[in-house]
């Protein structure tokens, strides 16, 4: 059955469907009852937290080397999730990665959401909440706002337009639209590992693009960070902290999340399929099964073996009568150093991030069918 289930990855087929099955209300689409406060000079989140290799027990590949863009220690429950602290200083990512931070990052399995890596879903939550604390003060205003290099110079554009006149729907507004903009941030980050963009000079991190948690474990934390904001924790970092703690555990609970000991149960259930217990940090090829789709709109990538209906989760397109495409985007423009990807005439946009992801796909593929001769 695994094999079978293989080649449908390296062919690019969905072994399962699940357009028939319903929502659910474990994140409703919600609007602020009013303008809540909002946090101001909030400093932006200057690293990502340590990324969790898709497995467990995982081994680096030279002993006493060290990997720092990994953390190999990976499994959580949410009794051990800690509290989330918003990261903004690099210093946050060391005591993550030393083990003594009060947060705690790593992948939990959820019935109905999959593998969750506990780190993607904290980090699109708080450039969501950092976004929404530029955003809102600007909305309508043709402005920007740049990010750090990845591959690319990362830029957020805002575009003129006449805003919602109620209060409550300009603050819901600049809400979703910060969400919507974090999670592209996101999907850029894939498609900067795949092409060879390193956190750290040295360490590859291919073994991390498109792993088949990281994206809906992002939207995840967007989807939450907007929900929190809505219900009018973003005044302060210590409010949204205590509100993202809270929400956090809630809804990895509605999502089925299973205790340690189940959770490196499926992923020996996968073994041979979604990753090779035999192979080491940071090879490209410890993981099998990537997911490449990078709708904002989506399902966890399908476990073989689940039987409980997974939990679609929904970015909507229109808020307040607002298209948000239309509003903002990210754009990517020429890096000092883009390695693998060759610089934008201009600058890369959203519409064309799919298609860099399809030819990630493809050369993926061919490399795993040669792996498997």
């Amino acid at each position: 059955m695994k094999r079978i289930y293989l080649w449908a990855l390296l062919l690019g087929l969905a072994p399962l469907s699940y357009a028939q099955i319903p929502t659910g209300d474990i994140l409703p689409v919600e609007s602020a009852t009013r303008a809540w406060p909002v946090a101001r000079h909030l400093e932006a989140p200057e690293s990502l937290r340590p990324c969790c290799a898709f497995g467990y027990d995982l081994h680096v590949r030279a002993i006493g080397v060290p990997v720092p863009v990994y953390q190999i220690g990976n499994v959580l429950s949410v009794e051990t999730l800690g509290s989330h602290l918003y990261n903004d200083s690099a210093l946050a990512a060391v005591k993550n990665i030393v083990g003594i931070s009060e947060e705690k990052s790593g992948l939990i399995y959820t019935r109905r959401g999959g593998f969750i890596d506990i780190a993607h879903v904290r980090d699109t939550a708080d450039n969501t909440f950092y976004l929404f604390t530029r955003i809102y003060p600007r909305l309508g205003s043709d402005w920007r706002l740049f990010y750090s290099e990845e591959l690319g110079l990362r830029r957020i554009q805002l575009k003129r337009f006449t805003p919602p006149s109620s209060p409550a729907e300009r603050y819901t507004l600049a809400a979703w639209l910060a969400g919507h903009l974090a999670f592209q941030l996101a999907q850029w980050h894939e498609i900067a590992q795949w092409y060879g963009f390193q956190s750290v000079k040295g360490f590859s991190e291919e073994v991390s693009a498109f792993s088949p948690e990281d994206l809906y474990s992002n939207l995840l934390g967007a989807r939450l960070a907007i929900n929190v904001i809505l219900q009018g924790n973003a005044g302060t970092t210590e409010k949204y902290n205590a509100a993202m703690e809270k929400a956090l555990r809630s809804t990895l609970t509605q999502l089925g999340a299973v205790s340690e000991a189940e959770t490196e149960r499926q992923f020996h259930e996968v073994d041979g399929v979604w990753w090779n217990s035999h192979r080491r940090v940071p090879d490209k090829f410890l993981v099998l099964n990537r997911n490449y789709i990078l709708s904002d709109t989506r399902y966890p990538t399908p476990v073989p073996f689940e039987k409980t209906p997974p939990y679609q989760l929904i970015m909507p397109e229109k808020v307040a009568g607002h298209s948000l495409a239309h509003l903002g985007q990210l754009q990517i423009y020429p890096g000092n150093d883009m390695r693998g990807l060759k610089a934008p005439a201009h600058f890369y946009t959203p519409a064309q991030f799919p298609a860099l992801a399809e030819k990630a796909k493809y050369a993926d593929q061919i490399q795993l069918q040669q792996l498997h001769k």
